[in-house]
C-alpha cells in the first residue's frame, strides 16, 4: 500500500456511526455555501440530499447519487486537513467556487470518489455534478505549487493488485486537476513531488533485504512508474533487469511471476497506461 494511501486510512479509516436523527454539513467560501443533509448508520445512508446555494440563490439541490454507488455511498471526506467533514468549497478552477463531496462505497479495500459541483457554463445561475472514482486511497485536495487552484493528491489505484495482494502493492503518485467538467492527470508537471514519491518506494524496495526480497515487485513497479513519469523509463528498465538477474524481483502471491517475466509483465502495463 502507497505511504498515501496509508496517510489517507489514518484519517478516515475509522468512520464515525451516525446518529439515528438527521446529520447535516456546512461549507462555504466566498458567496458559495453548501449544505448536506442524511439520516442512518454507517454504512447506510437514508434520504441524502445536498443543496448548494450561491450568493443566497439555490443553483444545486438534489438527493446524492454516485455512478458507482448509486445512492448507498457514505459521506466520508478524505482530504487530509484532519476535519470530519465531507463537504468542501475550493477553488479546482478560475471562475466560482466548486463544492467537493467526499464519499465511500464501503467493502473491504474499496471505495473513495469525489463529487465535485461546478457551475454548468462560465455563465450559469445552475451548478452540475461530476465524479471521480478514487478506489482505495482517497484524494487529498492540495494547493501546489505553480498555481492557486487545488488539485487532488492521490495515487495510482490501477497498481493495487496488480503485480501481488494488496498489502504488498505500491501506488504511484497521481495527480488530478479539475477543469470543464473534467479530470486530467497532470503529475508530470510536479517532478519534484515525483522523485520524492520514487526515492519512498526505493527505500521500501531496499529495506526488503532483511527478508531477501521475499515479495518485492508491488514495490518496485510503483518506483518504475514514478521513473517512466520523469522520463526514466530507460534507465528504470535496466535497473530492473540487474535486480531480476540478481534475483531480487520475486513474488509470494504468484511466484511464477518474478524476475525477467515481472519486468515483461510490468513494461506493458506501464505502455497500457500512458506511463
Amino acid at each position: 500500500m502507497s505511504a498515501l494511501a496509508l496517510a489517507l486510512v489514518a484519517v478516515v479509516g475509522v468512520l464515525p456511526a451516525s446518529p439515528a436523527s438527521a446529520t447535516t454539513n456546512h461549507a462555504r467560501l466566498g458567496d458559495v455555501s453548501a449544505t448536506l443533509t442524511y439520516q442512518g448508520t454507517y454504512p447506510t445512508p437514508r434520504a441524502e440530499m445536498i443543496t448548494i446555494t450561491r450568493a443566497g440563490h439555490v443553483v444545486y439541490h438534489a438527493a446524492v447519487r454516485s455512478k458507482f454507488c448509486g445512492t448507498l455511498c457514505w459521506p466520508s471526506p478524505a482530504y487530509g486537513n484532519g476535519d470530519a467533514n465531507p463537504l468542501r468549497v475550493v477553488r479546482l478552477e478560475p471562475g466560482s467556487p466548486d463544492v467537493v463531496l467526499g464519499l465511500y462505497s464501503a467493502g473491504a479495500h474499496c471505495c473513495y470518489l469525489d463529487e465535485v459541483f461546478a457551475p454548468a457554463t462560465a455563465t450559469s445561475s445552475t451548478y452540475a455534478e461530476s465524479e471521480i472514482l478514487l478506489g482505495d486511497p482517497g484524494a487529498l485536495l492540495k494547493t501546489l505549487p505553480g498555481s492557486p487552484y487545488v488539485a487532488l493528491v492521490t495515487a495510482d489505484d490501477t497498481f493495487a493488485y496488480a503485480f501481488t495482494d494488496y498489502a504488498a502493492s505500491g501506488l504511484p503518485l497521481k495527480i488530478m486537476r479539475f477543469s470543464g467538467h473534467g479530470f486530467r492527470n497532470v503529475t508530470k508537471d510536479y517532478p519534484a513531488l515525483i522523485r520524492a514519491d520514487a526515492s519512498m518506494w526505493l527505500k521500501a524496495f531496499y529495506s526488503l533485504k532483511s527478508t531477501h526480497y521475499a515479495d518485492s515487485v508491488g514495490v518496485i513497479a510503483a518506483w518504475a512508474a514514478d521513473q517512466y513519469q520523469l522520463g526514466r523509463a530507460a534507465n528504470a528498465n535496466a535497473f530492473l533487469r540487474q535486480q531480476a538477474a540478481a534475483g531480487h524481483l520475486n513474488n509470494q502471491l504468484t511466484p511464477s511471476q518474478k524476475g525477467l517475466v515481472f519486468v515483461a509483465a510490468l513494461e506493458k502495463f506501464l505502455r497500457r497506461d500512458g506511463y
